[in-house]
């Protein structure tokens, strides 16, 4: 097989450059700092309260677990799934049969990818299995970086008010210099000599309190940019599907505004990476998602929302058919994506992908809205693939 390069191309086919926009980050932290979880409450969370919370999601007495153990082992063995902890965790709450949007999803990587890729089991434990912990370990973080804030607010006043000793110091040591009497000479110079070392130390705790703030500002600015990470796709910079999720649950319930959701999915992705291989199946992922963010208007933001299925999220949106026009305008641009050879640039293959459009009606929720989404996807799809449905 030639080696093999992707270049996008615009319309007009000039060559679109890779860019350097960074997604809107909506500090929805969702992972695990090595930071104590800080909360109101005069005792720790005990580890057995932890492991109650954990196993809160599994109840089932033994009989059942085992009926359980009896579904999933043979799906994992069936799709030549290794029975990891991780892996026998998602099977298991799988067989169980009451989280339907994580069977959702388990069903479409096993049927895409003909195996179960690490990255996507990593990402369903994370959203589905251990969820409750990562919002502990989230409000632990925002609180971190509050008391971080306090520390520096608390440390930029003592500096305030150490320079003001430092100059009343000053003062006094010029004062000092005129004896009164004769009497007094011996003891304002011992006096002057304690007021200058005091003076001296004092100059040494601003230097310190200095090198505070610099480590605490350093602190703050390593926290902020852990819980952006943590809001994103690792692949494609996008937002993530729990960062998405918050997003679109936060923008229906402010009624006042028009919200729009724009679903879509590359297609035939799965015999695409049989052919050119898992590598550049990313690799188009990542220009997609370039794609995505160079071309969203004010109030938009994009998210990988799990494989080669993406979500943009259209905020002060007038209609449906504003979302479905900027829907055709991505549509347009991904298929202007182009595989070629890296030898003699032969165009081998190229990039196009379905759209499902739902505008929010009043009053609607998340689960409602993205059901309409996908359903609009599944006719694009089902109609003939690179077109967008409404």
């Amino acid at each position: 097989m030639p080696a093999i390069k992707l270049t996008c191309l615009s319309p007009n086919g000039a060559v679109m450059h890779r860019g350097m926009a960074v997604c809107p980050a909506y500090g929805y932290a969702r992972n695990v700092l090595h930071l104590p979880i800080i909360n109101n409450h005069s005792d720790d969370m005990s580890q057995s309260e932890t492991r109650a919370t954990a196993l809160a999601l599994y109840p089932e007495d033994s009989r059942e677990a085992a009926a359980l153990l009896k579904q999933a082992i043979p799906l994992m063995v069936r799709h030549n799934i290794p029975p990891n902890p991780v892996h026998y965790a998602l099977w298991y709450t799988y067989s169980k049969g009451q989280d339907l949007e994580l069977n959702r999803h388990l069903d479409r990587v096993v049927k895409d990818f003909d195996c179960f890729p690490p990255e996507s089991a990593t990402r369903l434990f994370r959203d589905y299995i251990i969820r409750d912990e990562l919002e502990e370990a989230r409000a632990g973080q925002q609180q971190a970086i509050n008391l971080v804030d306090d520390m520096q607010r608390d440390v930029s006043r003592s500096v305030e008010g150490n320079l003001n000793f430092q100059s009343s110091l000053g003062r006094c040591l010029e004062m000092l210099e005129s004896p009164v009497n004769e009497r007094l000479p011996g003891i304002l110079s011992e006096l002057q000599q304690s007021t200058q070392l005091m003076q001296s130390q004092q100059e040494q705790f601003l230097s310190q309190l200095h090198t505070a703030q610099s480590e605490i500002k350093s602190l703050r600015s390593k926290l902020e940019r852990a819980q952006l990470a943590a809001t994103l796709d690792g692949l494609t910079e996008l937002l993530n599907r729990t960062a998405f999720t918050r997003l679109l649950e936060q923008a229906l319930s402010n009624e006042s505004q028009g919200v729009a959701l724009v679903m879509l999915d590359i297609d035939h992705f799965k015999q695409f990476n049989d052919q050119y291989g898992h590598p550049l199946g990313d690799r188009v992922l990542q220009h997609v998602g370039q794609v995505l963010r160079s071309s969203l208007p004010p109030h938009a933001t994009a998210a990988r929302y799990g494989g080669e299925e993406f979500c943009v999220v259209l905020q002060h949106c007038a209609d449906l058919a504003s979302a479905a026009v900027f829907a055709e305008q991505l549509r347009v641009k991904i298929q202007s994506l182009r595989i070629k050879a890296r030898v003699d640039g032969k165009v081998l293959d190229t990039i196009t992908a379905s759209f499902g459009v739902a505008f929010a009606q009043p009053g609607e929720n998340f689960d409602s809205l993205l059901t309409r989404a996908d359903d609009a996807l599944y006719q694009a799809k089902r109609t003939g693939r690179n077109r967008v449905h409404r």
